[in-house]
């Protein structure tokens, strides 16, 4: 492994697996075997990153995340402390079922709050943001603001996170970015500068 990332001293990092140049992880953590793990992410203390799993470049991951077998997250993620990912939908202690885990996909820019549940086989869109604590229990649409249990869509979210307000004919502007977003058939798209 030509080691281009840094690993604190009490990382595991297992053989076979692949950590992007610039990437840190920090102590406790365990990176497992087929893991892969994109450019300049950030991985907290007592982070798992299991067999399989797939992270894009600049993805951040707070303390006490274990990331299963079945998760994939495309660049610039932000996964908040202690926020859970399942990868079984009918857990059982005594049936092995490692031949049966689910997909779920965490699209660019998507952010997941501090100790929200992820049930595995959704899709988060992109820029989407899961609020703290949220239970998300099916496919989160792009920018869309979910929160509670069960995880309800209750706004839209900017690229730089902040909640858009459209005005009547569908327009909203990000106060931060000064981007300007489209709402049309309960879908948003960011209108170009051009």
């Amino acid at each position: 492994m030509d080691k281009k990332f840094f690993a604190h001293e009490t990382a595991v990092i297992d053989e076979g697996c692949k950590i992007g140049a610039g990437t840190k992880i920090w102590h406790f953590s365990h990176v497992m075997t087929g893991a892969e793990i994109g450019e300049n992410c950030n991985l907290g203390q007592n982070v798992v990153v299991s067999p399989g799993v797939r992270l894009g470049k600049n993805v951040k991951v707070q303390n006490n995340v274990s990331i299963y077998t079945g998760v994939i997250c495309d660049d610039d993620v932000f996964l908040g402390p202690s926020m859970v990912f399942t990868n079984i939908v009918n857990p059982r202690s005594r049936v092995v079922r490692k031949d049966s885990y689910v997909t779920t996909i965490v699209e660019r820019g998507a952010s997941i709050g501090a100790n929200a549940t992820i049930v595995c086989g959704n899709i988060i869109g992109r820029y989407a943001f899961i609020g703290a604590g949220a239970v998300v229990t099916r496919d989160v649409r792009p920018y869309a603001l979910v929160v509670g249990n069960p995880a309800r869509q209750t706004g839209w979210m900017s690229e730089y996170g902040h909640r858009l307000n459209f005005d009547s004919k569908g327009f909203a502007v990000c106060p931060e970015s000064k981007e300007r977003y489209r709402l049309e058939n309960n879908t948003v798209t960011k209108i170009s500068k051009d």
